[in-house]
């Protein structure tokens, strides 16, 4: 049988698209929402939606049904990831926490297609007791994540008392993110910020940043977003930075790059049309690196770890000398 998930929603999101609404709640493209319409896979007040673009109303229920069925194509699908999976390193181990170094082209969980290859299946065939942890059996422990294309540091919660604890450090924003970002062109300010609010692209399946004022009036559209970096090092036409997010928007840094007219290295969605390929293609992957991660244990103790760049791309940067 199918397991049902159901999400309620709220005053604030009352009017909004119900494709954008859970694309944004589930972190899965809007063509994936509407193909699980399409399977009749959602129901919203129990009846099946007539249209990907409904508008919701405040306390109306969804209820997402997973696929009870796959096709051959989903299953070699599936059969490949399996062989071709990445392997994540644990980086510590502690009775409260996981820090593990996760592997580009690796999910960090299932979208609502149930991928069978995930940092989130991994960790509970290794650690079992996670799957009662957190608010979620999809995501069990993760309390932030990765996009698949990026590498680097995540904390997994070992208990609900760790998971609470993180989950209001993120809510705070105090917890410390860096990540280490190769991107097209000269920076030539040695630290800036980048403010745009980001939401979802009307016109492409991906997120983007907005005007911060629309006719001198601060902007309705999107969510708040900060981005702040520091040059690390300049080359003919790349820059390397070291990037701090002070929220945690889906695709941010990408997002902001790009809006920023700097696009990431290796990007396969977020890039400017005009924009030669040929230095993405060489990199071979998206170069995005989470290397420093800090945050509070639940003694109060700071705690930080890091995680050097992975070969690929310090390698891919000797190529730029």
């Amino acid at each position: 049988m199918p397991t049902t998930k159901k999400i309620i929603v709220d005053q604030e999101s009352a009017g909004t698209r119900l494709d954008v609404f859970l694309s944004d709640k589930l972190e899965i493209s809007r063509s994936q929402i509407q193909k699980m319409i399409d399977n009749k896979q959602i129901g919203v007040d129990g009846n099946t939606p007539k249209k990907y673009g409904e508008k919701l109303r405040d306390e109306d229920i969804i209820s997402i049904a997973s696929a009870n069925k796959k096709t051959s194509a989903q299953k070699m699908k599936k059969q490949a990831d399996e062989k071709g999976f990445p392997k994540p390193e644990i980086i510590a181990e502690t009775p409260d926490y996981i820090i593990v170094n996760k592997p580009a082209g690796l999910l960090t969980h299932p979208t609502e297609a149930n991928e069978k290859s995930s940092l989130a299946g991994w960790i509970v065939k290794k650690f079992p007791a996670i799957k009662k942890v957190g608010d979620d059996p999809m995501r069990p422990g993760i309390v932030h994540r990765l996009d698949k294309e990026a590498s680097g540091l995540l904390v997994i919660a070992r208990t609900q008392k760790m998971f609470n604890h993180l989950k209001e450090q993120f809510k705070n924003r105090t917890i410390d993110k860096e990540y280490i970002v190769l991107v097209h062109g000269r920076v030539d300010k040695d630290w800036d910020e980048i403010n745009f609010p980001i939401g979802r692209s009307e016109t492409a399946d991906k997120m983007a940043a907005m005007p911060q004022t629309v006719r001198g009036q601060p902007t309705e559209s999107g969510k708040e977003a900060k981005t702040e970096f520091f040059v690390e090092k300049r080359f003919v036409n790349f820059t390397l930075l070291h990037v701090k997010i002070h929220t945690g928007r889906m695709h941010q840094i990408r997002t902001h790059m790009l809006a920023y007219n700097r696009p990431v290295v290796g990007d396969p969605l977020y890039f400017q049309k005009k924009q030669k390929r040929v230095w993405d293609e060489k990199c071979g992957r998206l170069f995005l690196h989470s290397a420093k991660l800090g945050f509070k244990n639940l003694v109060g103790d700071e705690v930080e770890y890091k995680s050097p760049m992975p070969d690929k791309l310090s390698n891919f940067l000797l190529l730029l000398r």
